[in-house]
C-alpha cells in the first residue's frame, strides 16, 4: 500500500517531539504508535525495524507515527530512562486522539523495538489504569522491558512478542523470562540477531499477519 509521510509536532513534558506520520491512501482504520530503541546507542525513528514495523501497520491500513525519543532529532529533552518518554507517549496519545478524532476511534496498535517496547508496555500499563482508550494490540520486538521498567507491568494477553534467536543486545533467555513471567507465547527467528539482519522481510511477514487479526 502506498503512503505519504509528513512531520509533525506534539508537545510533550520536556518540549516538542519531533515525529513523523506515515499515512496510507484511503481511508485509514486506525492508528499505530512504533517506538524506537535506545536514543544513547543510536536509536531514532529511522531505525529500520522501526520503519519495517510502521511499513506493516501501513499496509494493514493504519496511520502509523514514528516520534524520536528525548533528545534525537528535533526532540526536546534528555534521555529519561524511560520515565520521561512514557510520559511524553501517553502526552503524545492524548493529543493525537484529539487532532485525529476519526483515526483514533479506529484500532490502535502499540508498538516498541527494543528499549522502545519498554516505553510501549509502560504506556499500555498506564493507559489500562485511565478511563481512555486501551490500544487493541501490543507488538514488542526485541524486547528490553524489564530493562528500564520503573512500574507494574499489565500486559494483554494476546501480546505478540518476537525475537531474534541469536540475539546479542538482550539474550533470548531475558525474553523469555519476560514472556514466562506474563504468561506470553514468543516468536523466535532462528538465526535472528538483536537487528533482525537478513530478517527484515519475515519480521514484516509476522507483524502483518498479527495486524491481520486486529
Amino acid at each position: 500500500m502506498q503512503a505519504r509521510t509528513v512531520k509533525i509536532s506534539f508537545q510533550g513534558a520536556a518540549g516538542p517531539i519531533d515525529c513523523v506520520l506515515d499515512i496510507p491512501m484511503g481511508t485509514p482504520r486506525g492508528w499505530a504508535l512504533v517506538l524506537h530503541p535506545h536514543p544513547l546507542h543510536g536509536g531514532a525513528r529511522e531505525n529500520k525495524i522501526v520503519t519495517t514495523i510502521a511499513r506493516a501497520c501501513v499496509q494493514s491500513g493504519l496511520v502509523a507515527v514514528r516520534p524520536n525519543f528525548r533528545g534525537v532529532g528535533e526532540s526536546a529533552g534528555e534521555f529519561d530512562k524511560a520515565v520521561g518518554e512514557t510520559a511524553d507517549m501517553l502526552h503524545l496519545a492524548e493529543q493525537f486522539e484529539k487532532a485525529y478524532p476519526d483515526e483514533a476511534a479506529g484500532k490502535w496498535v502499540l508498538a516498541g523495538f527494543s528499549f522502545g517496547t519498554s516505553v510501549a508496555a509502560q504506556v499500555y500499563s498506564q493507559r489500562l489504569e485511565q478511563a481512555g482508550k486501551i490500544p487493541d494490540a501490543l507488538l514488542l520486538a526485541g524486547s528490553a522491558v524489564d530493562r528500564f521498567k520503573f512500574r507494574d507491568i499489565h500486559v494483554p494477553a494476546d501480546t505478540f512478542l518476537v525475537h531474534g534467536e541469536i540475539d546479542e543486545v538482550v539474550p533470548l533467555t531475558e525474553a523469555m523470562e519476560f514472556a514466562r513471567e506474563h504468561a506470553l507465547p514468543m516468536v523466535v527467528v532462528p538465526d535472528a540477531s538483536h537487528f533482525f539482519h537478513g530478517k527484515l522481510i519475515i519480521l514484516r511477514q509476522l507483524i502483518e499477519q498479527r495486524l491481520a487479526a486486529v
